[in-house]
């Protein structure tokens, strides 16, 4: 089979306005700190961190660093924290590891809205015997503490309940949801991918067992995360090897993609403050500059404090999300249809529906999500171009005539949406 037939035919652009990325809870851009940090342990630390002489030694300072960095950011022991490959494989090692740990089925909470990768975990488990109680959200997305408390049994050994929710924004509040598990003497999960670095999270305060994250929400690498464990849950492993990472997570350690993600997060303590105010007023301005527009309905809490201060999101009552996402790419500005590990799909958003709206409303799904290199005039512009696109009607250039083009994804031309 000839490779190159599969390879999408490449259309290099000839400039990318890091300003008009309002695609930040996909991912981020590495710091330069970070890519800096991640060279200088390519270079420098390339040892194994299991290996006994100096090359490991080196190797095993350097993540143990970065494990420190990580534990500063959330106020807990850095021994509390697993290095892994991300938010996918942490909310898997928590479901997955705790099940292990039961010779027969029992009861698991989650809510309507999680990640897939802890939703799809769900499925499984319930393939496999396991109840499975989905807690239903309000029309703005956010679990009633009363809902968990009527859904804990005899036999509910875990709860996982995400803390921001990638495609609307609402914020759990996973204090008192944590509080009532603790009371039940029920383990608490919580997938905190797209709050950690981006809002206050100290472990010391809140009751929560175990808490995913990971690098590239946090201007960090790709390929790098941490699980949370409080001291004295247990796991079963997911990978048999080495008994790297207290025994619970095989695998040499990826050193570079460790330290980088050390360094983001040192950055993230160090900023926080400032940075989430900043994003809030103009999380605000962009809000304003859309009140109005036809059509464009805002999706998730409107109170800023019971959303992520970086995020904003509509549905669309007549057009399809992926369209809107082609069209704005092709004015140089990059947003989301939904959440991007599933916006691929011309399906429903099943975090919509879930939440009461429509299956019209549910395909026409966008997401804003912004950074620290968004600008107010940039907030400006995209609002005005979002605005100008929403409002152009049928005629030539509209947003009738990209159902039937090419959809542009990133620096390449693909045959669907955006991936």
């Amino acid at each position: 089979m000839r490779g190159s037939s599969l390879l999408p035919s490449v259309v290099f652009m000839l400039h990318l306005d890091p300003a008009l990325y309002f695609d930040h809870s996909a991912t981020t851009p590495p710091r330069p700190e970070v890519i800096e940090a991640m060279q200088v342990a390519m270079r420098e630390s390339w040892g194994n961190p299991s290996s006994l002489h100096g090359w490991g030694e080196r190797a095993t300072m350097a993540m143990e660093r970065a494990r420190q960095q990580v534990a500063d950011l959330l106020n807990c022991e850095p021994e509390s924290l697993l290095f892994t490959s991300g938010g996918t494989e942490s909310n898997n090692l928590a479901l997955f590891g705790v099940a292990q740990g039961h010779r027969t089925p029992q009861h698991l909470i989650v809510s309507s809205i999680e990640h897939s990768s802890v939703e799809n975990a769900a499925r499984q488990l319930q393939a496999q015997g396991w109840q499975v109680t989905r807690l239903p959200v309000n029309h703005f997305g956010v679990v009633d503490p009363e809902q968990l408390k009527s859904a804990l049994q005899s036999n509910t050994v875990l709860v996982s309940i995400l803390h921001g929710q990638n495609e609307v924004g609402s914020l759990q509040p996973i204090a008192e949801l944590g509080r009532l598990c603790r009371e039940a003497g029920v383990l608490f999960h919580s997938d905190c991918v797209q709050t950690v670095g981006r809002i206050p999270l100290d472990l010391s305060e809140l009751p929560i067992d175990m808490l995913s994250l990971s690098g590239h929400k946090l201007y960090g690498p790709q390929g790098v995360g941490a699980l949370y464990l409080r001291p004295g849950v247990e796991l079963r492993p997911l990978l048999r090897g080495g008994g790297q990472e207290r025994r619970l997570r095989s695998g040499t350690q990826g050193i570079p993609g460790i330290v980088g993600l050390g360094v983001a997060a040192a950055l993230a303590a160090e900023e926080l403050a400032a940075e989430t105010e900043r994003l809030r007023s103009l999380q605000r301005q962009l809000g304003q500059a859309l009140q109005g527009v036809p059509g464009l309905i805002p999706t998730g809490p409107q109170d800023q404090q019971q959303r992520l201060p970086h995020h904003l999101s509509y549905c669309i009552d007549r057009i399809p999300g992926n369209v809107l996402v082609t069209a704005m790419s092709r004015q140089g500005i990059g947003i989301s249809a939904g959440s991007a590990c599933s916006s691929g799909q011309l399906i429903p958003s099943r975090i919509l529906l879930a939440m009461g709206y429509s299956e019209a409303e549910a395909l026409g799904a966008i997401r804003l999500s912004l950074g620290k290199a968004t600008t107010a005039a940039a907030v400006e512009y995209v609002a005005r171009c979002l605005r100008g696109l929403l409002l152009s009607g049928s005629g030539s250039g509209s947003l009738g005539e990209l159902r039937t083009q090419p959809v542009l994804v990133g620096s390449f031309r693909a045959s669907g949406p955006e991936a």
